[in-house]
């Protein structure tokens, strides 16, 4: 009689995880836990003293799967700004939305509107700070603010010099944002806020409507 051989109570191994690549199922999960990391990484480091690997080590996962998701450093920052710079690139459904008499105060108070919520202020601010103190991510910022915010505004603008208007709009409104909510200089930082729209909306009014 032949021997029944004994059997095998241990299970075999899971087969290993591939690095750089999220297995079956967990795509959207693991792309929005590094988009989260690395927005509180450059939030909290700024853009040169974040790293691929740090961005990995928060998120949880390995760094070659942030680079399978997003490339570069560079690349990486792209994608996390443009999440968090999301509310504001509804500024120009807000020029479209009325009146061309009442494009100024509606643009300023949209702008205004995303500062002043915490919720969106803290992000913005990431970008910003990593935009005055780094060139690559302010070509990044550079990039991202000409092609989905001023063309897009410039072309509610039916005069001449649409893009031009829309620079000096996006200036008086970022420039006292960047005085108030980054380096708080007073009583600007402390001021009403209906006291800052009544005096920065007619400006910006004029920049995009006046011929």
């Amino acid at each position: 009689m032949t021997a029944t051989p004994p059997a095998n109570d241990t299970a075999p191994e899971p087969p290993a995880r591939r690095r750089g690549r999220p297995p079956g199922g967990e795509s959207a999960g693991t792309r929005d836990r590094i988009l989260a990391a690395a927005r509180e990484e450059f939030s909290a480091r700024g853009y040169e003293k974040t790293s691929v690997r740090g961005i990995a080590k928060a998120a949880g996962v390995d760094s070659a799967l942030v680079h399978h998701y997003f490339g570069t450093k560079e690349q990486v920052f792209e994608a996390a700004i443009e999440v968090a710079f999301a509310p504001a690139l509804n500024a120009p459904e807000a020029v479209a939305d009325g009146a061309l008499d009442g494009v100024g105060e509606r643009l300023t108070r949209f702008v205004f509107g995303v500062w002043e919520n915490p919720t969106t202020r803290t992000p913005l601010l990431a970008i910003l700070r990593s935009a005055v103190n780094n060139e690559t991510a302010a070509a990044v910022f550079r990039r991202l603010v000409a092609s989905q915010l001023l063309r897009r505004i410039a072309a509610q603008v039916d005069l001449p010099d649409a893009e031009l208007r829309a620079e000096l709009a996006a200036a008086q409104i970022v420039g006292t944002a960047m005085m108030r909510y980054v380096i708080k200089l007073e009583p600007l930082a402390s001021a009403d806020l209906e006291q800052i729209i009544a005096r920065v909306a007619p400006v910006v009014q004029h920049h995009l409507t006046t011929p």
